[in-house]
C-alpha cells in the first residue's frame, strides 16, 4: 500500500485517484511551492490526468477537514495548500506577482510565545503573512 493510500484511510477518507495523484503533487512540493486548486489543476493536465477544478476544490476541501493539508488565505481571496506539519512557519506574499515564501525565524517565534504568555493566552495556532513587493 502506497504512503498516499495510508495517508488516506488513516483520517478516514476512501481511498480515490483523484485523492491520490493530489496528495502526491502536495507531498512532492518544496518549500517555496504554494500551489492554488488552479495550479493543482494544471499539474494533473499536465501529467494528463482527467480530474476536473471543480474535483481538485472539493478534493482540497475534504483535505482541508481531515487535517491533511493547511490553506493559506491571503488578500484578493488568494489561497494556497501546503501539506500540514507540526513545524511553524511563516509567509512572505508579492502583492505584484503572489509568489509565496515561508521562512521560520526562532527569534519571532519565542517573542510570539511572549506575547500570548503575557496576554495570558495559550497558543492554539498561528498565522503570520508578512505583505510586499519581491526583489527577486
Amino acid at each position: 500500500m502506497s504512503s498516499e493510500s495510508q495517508e488516506l484511510r488513516k483520517v478516514g477518507l476512501k481511498v480515490t485517484l483523484p485523492r491520490v495523484k493530489i496528495y502526491q503533487i502536495l507531498e512532492q512540493a518544496n518549500e517555496s511551492d504554494h500551489w492554488s486548486a488552479e495550479d493543482i489543476y494544471k499539474q494533473l493536465i499536465d501529467q494528463n490526468e482527467d480530474i476536473g477544478l471543480a474535483t481538485v476544490y472539493r478534493v482540497l476541501t475534504q483535505f482541508e477537514a481531515a487535517g491533511l493539508v493547511v490553506r493559506q488565505r491571503f488578500e484578493g481571496d488568494h489561497s494556497v495548500f501546503e501539506l500540514a506539519s507540526e513545524d511553524n512557519h511563516d509567509h512572505l506574499v508579492c502583492v505584484k506577482t503572489g509568489v509565496v515564501k515561508e521562512f521560520n525565524d526562532p527569534i519571532l517565534n519565542a517573542r510570539i510565545e511572549e506575547i500570548a504568555q503575557e496576554q495570558g493566552f495559550e497558543i492554539t495556532g498561528r498565522t503570520v503573512h508578512i505583505y510586499g513587493i519581491s526583489q527577486n
